[in-house]
């Protein structure tokens, strides 16, 4: 049977601890190509290069697997393979990640990471954007796998609703085995964000932007919830953004 062909990207760059772990395990389920940032790219959300050169160079970093370094966005490496590199052909799965720190929540929406696997989905393929909550480069990625290794296998038998990308988080490595995975909602939680007023050496001032995260959300299928008991989350992410509620409130509220 012929293989799947299977793009893989990411946001913290092509050299990154994630993004080779996660090709040895991907490279298990088919034919892997691999186009990422040469650079880190974190919280670049759904940014794309406009009016700028973009540059794809081969790279040998992942020896016999066809890989390459883009200077652009993770969402611009998913449209130049899509659109020129595999132009005359059909990827059959986008993976993005592992990402080094925690996309679940309101992150998914400044995650170049998730912004790559749902520029997949607008492509009308499959997508999975993988993001372990530990911030550590180094951090281990070992007890991911057979979770990644269930996820895929699911995805490719089973497939995935048309034009859904799914958010996976896993909780970081302890002493304590992860319980299983829970499909949940995004959890309404945000960052509360303080910008520290500071001088550089020349007497200028410049802010630095700090911050809490505060999650307000009360009800048990949430992923922040999930994480924090020990699961890995799955939020099913669409890019349609139109709120349906919103449309019906406007209609019947507002003289137009």
């Amino acid at each position: 049977m012929k293989k799947p062909l299977i793009l893989i990207t990411n946001d913290d760059g092509i050299d990154s601890k994630g993004i080779r772990f996660l090709v040895s395990v991907m490279k298990n389920f088919g034919e892997v190509v691999v186009v990422a940032p040469d650079s880190p790219q974190s919280g670049m959300g759904h940014a794309i290069t406009v009016g700028d050169k973009l540059r794809l160079v081969k790279s040998d970093l992942f020896g016999s697997i066809d890989s390459y370094k883009c200077s652009g966005t993770p969402a611009d490496c998913v449209k130049i393979a899509k659109h020129h590199l595999l132009k005359d052909r059909n990827i059959d799965l986008i993976t993005s990640g592992i990402n080094h720190g925690s996309n679940s929540s309101i992150s998914v929406l400044y995650s170049g990471t998730m912004s790559a696997a749902i520029e997949g989905a607008i492509e009308n393929t499959a997508s999975i954007g993988f993001s372990l909550c530990d911030y550590d480069p180094n951090a281990s990625l070992s007890h991911t796998e057979p979770y990644i290794s269930k996820i895929i296998n699911n995805t490719l038998n089973n497939g995935l609703p048309k034009s859904i990308a799914l958010n996976v988080n896993f909780p970081s490595k302890s002493n304590n085995k992860i319980k299983g995975i829970k499909v949940c909602k995004q959890a309404n939680a945000y960052w509360e964000e303080i910008f520290d007023k500071r001088l550089d050496p020349y007497g200028r001032e410049y802010y630095w932007m700090v911050g809490n995260f505060v999650n307000h959300d009360k009800t048990r299928d949430n992923d922040e919830l999930a994480i924090s008991e020990n699961f890995v989350s799955i939020v099913p992410c669409k890019f349609d953004l139109t709120s349906k509620t919103g449309i019906e409130y406007l209609k019947s509220n507002w003289d137009i």
